[in-house]
């Protein structure tokens, strides 16, 4: 463990024949925050700890690379690769939910047995941002943000408009926003990776139970986002009172204090 999580406790969490290593902060009910590639970075440790400090217990499981490490180019590609040929993920493959979420939902169910509350949030980013979706099937999971949610991969208008998520779990996730859960959807407007069609089909899946925050990204944007902006609530935020990354952050935890806090 490197001194970026070094307040954080740190144990493994073992179900579906996998251990893996899960960082906890704070008290309250749980969010499970999903790390983006190339994994646990400092700004997504900054991230949990804002959700900490709204009264919640964030939990990060390692799901892929170094703990702690920050990013470069380098260590980006490598953990990206390691995501596309393990079998965990499902990268390509339309209808289809990663295999990863199964043990995530586990970790979401023991989680809330653990921390209590009406339920438990989660968080997915970039590659794991639709894994939100798919662990909504886990009646335990009430407040699914997806951040820049970025598989399947966009090569075509296909996997543009996909979820990546099984016909089956979709039908629970429609089932799960009838009885009235919202999700929260983030990306950039000139995010290629996250494209406009994913959250158009969104909401003609759920309609209003799907609230979707696209920010400017175009050139020359008022606010100064890159035109490459990705990551909403970590690399490119800019967490300044009225910026749109820190409005978009604050729906976010305002969506957890509503759903999870008393």
């Amino acid at each position: 463990m490197t001194d970026t999580l070094e307040d954080f406790e740190r144990s493994e969490f073992t179900a579906e024949g996998a251990t893996r290593t899960v960082y906890r902060l704070g008290s309250g009910p749980a969010v499970i925050i999903i790390s983006e590639i190339p994994g646990i970075t400092p700004s997504v440790a900054r991230f949990a700890r804002m959700v900490a400090g709204i009264g919640c217990t964030a939990v990060m499981p390692s799901v892929f690379g170094d703990d702690g490490r920050d990013p470069s180019m380098p260590y980006i590609l490598e953990s990206i690769t390691k995501a596309c040929v393990s079998k965990e993920f499902t990268v390509l493959a339309l209808d289809r939910t990663s295999p990863i979420t199964t043990w995530l939902r586990a970790l979401a169910r023991s989680e809330h047995e653990r921390c209590g509350g009406p339920g438990v949030g989660a968080v997915g980013m970039c590659l794991t941002g639709g894994f939100a979706l798919a662990m909504m099937v886990d009646p335990v999971v009430v407040a699914p943000v997806l951040s820049q949610p970025s598989l399947p991969f966009p090569v075509n208008r296909t996997h543009r408009q996909a979820l990546g998520i099984s016909d089956a779990d979709v039908a629970t996730v429609v089932e799960r926003v009838a009885a009235g859960v919202c999700v929260l959807g983030l990306r950039f407007t000139g995010d290629k990776a996250s494209p406009p069609e994913r959250f158009a089909a969104l909401r003609t899946l759920l309609g209003d139970g799907f609230v979707g925050v696209e920010l400017d990204s175009s050139s020359g944007n008022p606010h100064g986002h890159r035109k490459g902006a990705h990551s909403v609530l970590t690399e490119d935020l800019d967490d300044r009172p009225g910026t749109p990354t820190r409005e978009a952050l604050d729906q976010v935890l305002d969506l957890f204090r509503t759903r999870l806090l008393p």
